[in-house]
C-alpha cells in the first residue's frame, strides 16, 4: 500500500523529467494524503499535461461516492480484471508526481515506525497511476486517480510486503503510450524496482498526522529504530528489471 508522499522538487525539476508544455509553480509538499489533490502526468491526443486530481479513484460507473469506499491504490495483478480499473488501465494512464514515500514498519516499543524512501539518486520518482474522470448528476466533473502497487522488492519487503510501481525513464514514455502499448504491455512494466534505485531512512513519526507539511517530517526522531536489512530473494523473486 502507498498511503502518503512527497514532492520536494521544483517546478521546473518536474517538467524536465517529463517534458509536459504547462508551467505550473507549486510549493513543495512533506506529506501529502488521500483526498488531497495531487499532480500528475497525463498524455492525451500526444500531448503531455499536467494536471491536478483528487487522490481517491471514482470509476465513472459510481452513481453515489459516499456509497463507494475510498480507493487510494490499484493493484497491478488484478487491474485488468476488476471493472473499476479495467478501462483505466488501457485508456487512462498516468504518472504520479513524486519525490519519495512513506512506508510503516509494525512493531517495536512505540509501535509503526515511519520510513522515508527515496531515489538514491534524487530524481523524481514517477509512480505509476490510474485516472477516471468521475460526472455527478448535475454535470460537474472531477478527476481522480490511484496509485499502482505491486509486490515489494528485497528492500521494501522488509517493511511492508507492497510497494508503488516505480516507472524507469524508458517505462515511462510506454506507461503513458494507450496507442501502442495495450494494457497487458503496461502491466508488465509494474514491476517491484531494483533496490539500488532507492534508500530507506527513518521519517519523523509526526508524519502520522496530516496536518503536519513541513521539511523536518523527513527527519528522523531521535529514538528513531534503524533501518531493517533488506530481504534476501531468490533470482526467481527478484527484480525483473
Amino acid at each position: 500500500m502507498c498511503g502518503r508522499f512527497f514532492v520536494t522538487s521544483s517546478p521546473e525539476t518536474f517538467r524536465e523529467a517529463y517534458a509536459y508544455d504547462d508551467r505550473p509553480n507549486f510549493p513543495a509538499r512533506h506529506n501529502v494524503a488521500p483526498t488531497q489533490p495531487v499532480a500528475v502526468v497525463t498524455a492525451e491526443h500526444g500531448r503531455r499535461r499536467f494536471v491536478l486530481m483528487r487522490w481517491g479513484f471514482l470509476p465513472a460507473w459510481v452513481k453515489d461516492p459516499a456509497d463507494f469506499p475510498l480507493v487510494i491504490n490499484a493493484r497491478i495483478e488484478t487491474a485488468a480484471e476488476k471493472p473499476s480499473f479495467r478501462n483505466a488501465l488501457r485508456y487512462r494512464r498516468c504518472v504520479v508526481l513524486a519525490d519519495g514515500f512513506y512506508e510503516w514498519r509494525r512493531g517495536g516499543p512505540r509501535g509503526q515506525a515511519p520510513y522515508a524512501i527515496r531515489r538514491a539518486d534524487r530524481r523524481p520518482m514517477a509512480l505509476a497511476g490510474l485516472w477516471e474522470t468521475w460526472s455527478s448528476r448535475d454535470g460537474s466533473e472531477i478527476d481522480t486517480a490511484a496509485i499502482v502497487t505491486c509486490g515489494a522488492n528485497g528492500l521494501l519487503a522488509a517493511i511492508h510486503e507492497r510497494m508503488p510501481a516505480i516507472l524507469s525513464p524508458e517505462g515511462v514514455d510506454r506507461w503513458l503510450d494507450m496507442r501502442d502499448v495495450d494494457a497487458g504491455q503496461a502491466a508488465a512494466l509494474c514491476r517491484p524496482a531494483p533496490e539500488k534505485w532507492l534508500d530507506l531512512a527513518p521519517a519523523s513519526r509526526q508524519v502520522n498526522d496530516v496536518r503536519h507539511d513541513e521539511a523536518g517530517l523527513l527527519r528522523p526522531d531521535e529514538d528513531a529504530p534503524a533501518p531493517p536489512p533488506p530481504e534476501r530473494k531468490t533470482e526467481a523473486q527478484g527484480s525483473l528489471f
